[in-house]
């Protein structure tokens, strides 16, 4: 299927592994041109080199304000905006000080709420556009190891409907993707380190994990960062027009119920 994204420019931010260098990857394999972005230098022309033609790096921390800027001055033409970059840590909730509430909704939604608030001027003028947020099952079903978390991808789910409805008859669409859990680089290796803990191969904990944890998964297992991507690159194109203010779920049936 010719997804009609042929010299599209597309930025995915925090791309340089995971879920966002999958996404990277599959609007690649679509002819688009993807800016890779990642904090370090190192990391993002590793992924570039990897990658191959058509990606273009940006080594910047667009969690903050002037990284945003700095990209937005390089690229101001941008076509697809995936809002990828995101944190997350297990903690007790009497043990997340005000600091990791900020940090968390800095990095996981102002920088969303940021890039967005860039690129939406020049996808009015040209009548097209798609920004997409990669929020989580846990913005729906909040994981009690880690609400600030949470908290985040719920936030994340509010600003896709509502600038979607602030574009509302436009040729922009909108939209959340919601992963299940996923055995992005960053899951991977917590988890591997909790099963060398328990003396777990990373098959058990993840069979104990399934059984236990989230039960409610359909698929029993981690889905992977490829099978993420496949639904984002479908929502950022021309063929996905329809499909706006929606909250789009990857995440293997692990929600019970019909949102």
């Amino acid at each position: 299927m010719d997804l009609q994204l042929k010299n599209r420019l597309a930025l995915v931010s925090g791309s340089t592994a995971g879920i966002g260098y999958a996404i990277a990857e599959a609007l690649l394999r679509e002819g688009a041109r993807v800016i890779v972005n990642g904090r370090t230098q190192a990391a993002v022309d590793a992924a570039v080199a990897k990658l191959g033609v058509g990606a273009i790096g940006f080594a910047g921390d667009l969690a903050s304000a002037a990284g945003a800027d700095a990209l937005a001055k390089a690229h101001p033409d941008i076509d697809i905006l995936v809002n990828n970059l995101g944190i997350f840590e297990p903690k007790a909730f009497e043990d997340i000080p005000d600091a990791d509430w900020t940090r968390f909704f800095d990095v996981n939604v102002l920088s969303g709420v940021r890039l967005s608030r860039q690129v939406l001027p020049g996808m009015k003028r040209r009548n097209w556009g798609r920004i997409l947020f990669i929020s989580s099952e846990s913005g729906i079903q909040i994981p009690a190891e880690m609400i600030h978390y949470g908290m985040t991808k719920s936030a994340q789910i509010a600003i896709a409907r509502g600038l979607a409805e602030s574009v509302a008859g436009t040729g922009i669409t909108v939209n959340s993707v919601l992963p299940g859990p996923t055995r992005s680089r960053g899951v991977e290796d917590f988890v591997q380190t909790l099963a060398d803990e328990n003396g777990q191969s990373f098959e058990d904990f993840e069979k104990e994990f399934f059984e236990k944890v989230r039960p409610t998964s359909l698929i029993k297992r981690f889905a992977t960062p490829e099978e993420v991507a496949a639904m984002v690159v479908y929502l950022a194109s021309p063929l996905a027009s329809a499909t706006t203010g929606a909250a789009v779920r990857v995440d293997g049936g692990t929600v019970k119920g019909a949102f």
